[in-house]
C-alpha cells in the first residue's frame, strides 16, 4: 500500500516530466504547478473540488480545466481519463473561496 506522502511525492515527479515535454504555444495555456518539499502538491479531483469549495458545481471545475484557467493533469487514456486539479491552483483562481 502506498503512503500519502509517496504518492504526493510520485504526483509531483509527474506533474515535473509533464511540464518538460509539454510545449507552451501561447500565454494562454494551463498555469504551472511548482512544487517544493516543504509544500506538498495537493490534487483534488473534480469531485473533491466542490466539496472544497461552497457552491462549486462539477461542471464548472470542468470548464475551469477545458479552459485551461487552474492547473490540471490527466490520468488514465485520452480525455476520457480522470482529472486531477491542484487545490492550490483553484483556490488561488477563485480567490481562496472555501467551503
Amino acid at each position: 500500500m502506498m503512503t500519502r506522502k509517496t504518492k504526493q511525492e510520485l504526483i509531483a515527479e509527474i506533474v515535473t516530466l509533464l511540464e518538460k515535454r509539454i510545449e507552451v504555444e501561447d500565454e494562454k495555456s494551463a498555469p504551472v504547478i511548482t512544487v517544493t518539499q516543504n509544500q506538498p502538491l495537493e490534487m483534488l479531483t473534480v469531485k473533491e473540488c466542490t466539496q472544497a469549495v461552497s457552491g462549486l458545481s462539477e461542471h464548472t471545475v470542468r470548464q475551469l480545466v477545458r479552459q485551461s484557467k487552474v492547473a490540471f493533469i490527466r490520468t488514465g487514456q485520452g480525455e476520457r481519463g480522470k482529472i486531477l486539479v491542484s487545490k492550490k491552483a483553484l483556490l488561488e483562481y477563485l480567490g481562496g473561496k472555501t467551503a
